[in-house]
């Protein structure tokens, strides 16, 4: 009997009652950090580009991707609130006097930098 291209490519099948499964396994086995953003981005590619998100899961590059925007969305947090915050007025002066202003101008901080985040980093392919 002729070999398949996967057994040629060295591939090797396991038996599992009448059928032949592939013994096939995800390259990569690394912990990584995927936080909030990670997990966004992953939901993103799932729904909108399914058979590229099923590529990046079986050549095990998905996580490592994933991590990647995790990263560079926290860096990107971590850089604009304070910049924002300041061109806003928010102050710890603020914050010791008016707790209630300070909780809300904050608020509307991380949200416009989550906002360019979701439009630049995760949202996209």
């Amino acid at each position: 009997m002729e070999k398949s291209i996967f057994e040629q490519m060295g591939g090797t099948y396991r038996r599992e009652g009448d059928y032949l499964i592939p013994n096939i396994s995800v390259p990569d086995t690394k912990e990584y950090n995927i936080g909030k953003y990670g997990n966004l981005h992953r939901q993103f590619l799932e729904k909108n580009y399914p058979v590229y998100y099923s590529i990046m899961l079986s050549s095990g590059k998905l996580f490592a991707r994933l991590e990647r925007v995790e990263r560079k969305a926290q860096k990107e947090l971590d850089r604009l609130i304070p910049i924002l915050a300041k061109q806003q007025g928010v102050t710890e002066q603020l914050k010791a006097e008016n707790q209630l202003k300070w909780v809300g101008l904050m608020n509307n901080v991380k949200a416009q930098v989550e906002e360019k985040i979701y439009t630049e980093i995760v949202y996209v392919r």
